[in-house]
């Protein structure tokens, strides 16, 4: 009798281990799985970064030319655009950051800069509609380095960082047709020039009162970014500032206007071609006697490395 008794305690045991072993591999399997995001979830990144840095450079030697022509010359030309704009419900906030700098060295005319460039712009806004945005928009344009002018081959002191510098306060409205277009309009305006250097400030350049450092306009604004991909290898970027002073000559609007056009020739080598235009009707330095404004017109061509970050 305890025999049997053994055997049936026995059998039962194995019977439950029986039971248990396909419960004991499902939290085995459980345990190991890893957890995969699922194809609905619906969760998007707040930020998107990013960025290009290029560099063009040219070099050239003669020696024994009968042709003439500077015996030697070196051109650099080097830009850092950077960009992180921000996304979450009905809040945006686009920041963008543009640094160009160019040099030029001849054994005719020495070493001189052709490009000095410091524009930052942030602009904040709240959607109103799918397009249409309340928006908040700061800009600061300035350069790095000293600049010269020279005229009749004479090296004149022109300007400095925060000589002149520009400074935008404006709210308005952002219309956003595509995300390839951007329109900011803006019916009341703040615009700083600083010329921080005293030299220039005592003679009144770039508008301030002579021995100013700083003047205030008031008036309306406006803005459009526009940037393009063609296909894989070609893209623009282009954008157009118009203020228009409330206080003096209205109808006499000041343009910013800046476009940069990048053709890819192989993964890390392009074309860039960028050309500025600027009107400034406070900036009287030009003319037979150095008083009058004028269209202002810069362009830089090259081939060189262009990488993105």
């Amino acid at each position: 009798m305890k025999k049997l008794s053994f055997l049936l305690a026995i059998l039962c045991c194995n019977g439950l281990i029986k039971a248990q072993d396909p419960i004991i591999k499902k939290l085995q399997s459980e345990s190991t799985r890893s957890i995969k995001k699922e194809v609905t979830d619906t969760s998007r990144r707040s930020w998107k970064r990013g960025g290009i840095f290029a560099i063009n450079a040219g070099q050239g030697t003669l020696s024994n030319w009968a042709a003439g022509g500077d015996d030697f010359s070196l051109t650099i030309a080097t830009s850092l655009n950077l960009f992180a704009f921000y996304k979450k419900d009905k809040q945006s906030w686009d920041n963008s950051l543009d640094i160009n700098f160019g040099y030029v060295n001849t054994t005719s005319l020495g070493s001189r800069k052709n490009d000095d460039r410091f524009d930052m712009v942030s602009k904040y806004g709240y959607a109103l509609s799918n397009h249409l945005n309340l928006a908040t928009l700061v800009n600061f344009r300035s350069q790095m380095l000293k600049g010269y002018n020279y005229k009749d081959n004479i090296k004149t002191y022109a300007s400095d960082f925060l000589s002149p510098g520009y400074i935008v306060f404006s709210q308005g409205i952002d219309y956003k047709a595509k995300k390839d277009l951007s329109i900011f309009i803006s019916p009341l305006t703040s615009r700083w020039i600083v010329v921080k250097n005293d030299s220039l400030s005592i003679k009144g350049d770039y508008g301030v009162s002579p021995g100013r450092e700083m003047l205030n306009h008031l008036g309306a604004f406006a803005t459009i970014n526009y940037q393009k991909a063609f296909n894989k290898h070609v893209s623009y970027r282009g954008r157009i500032d118009l203020f228009s002073n409330y206080r003096q000559k209205p109808q006499n609007a000041d343009l910013y206007m800046t476009n940069a056009l990048t053709a890819k020739i192989a993964r890390i080598l392009a074309f860039n071609w960028n050309l500025d235009l600027i009107y400034d009707d406070d900036v009287r330095l030009f003319g037979k006697e150095n008083t009058s404004p004028a269209l202002q017109l810069k362009s830089i061509i090259g081939v060189g490395l262009q990488v993105k970050i």
